[in-house]
């Protein structure tokens, strides 16, 4: 599944995990995708969104 919100683009980010002797690996954040079945433009699609878009109400869930 893709790791990208198609409301809002949030996508994985990278950084560092930095160990107490500041050693750094890289790691990556991926967000709370969800795959639901949303109303967009009047009908009901399938969409990969985000947990923080489904609960801010950016999208409506098809029921």
């Amino acid at each position: 599944m893709a790791n990208v919100c198609e409301i809002c683009a949030k996508g994985e980010r990278s950084g560092f995990n930095v160990s107490h002797s500041h050693l750094k690996t890289k790691r990556t954040w991926k967000p709370n995708i969800q795959k639901v079945k949303a109303i967009l433009d009047g009908e009901v699609k399938r969409v990969n969104v985000c947990t923080r878009c489904l609960r801010s109400g950016k999208v409506q869930r098809a029921v």
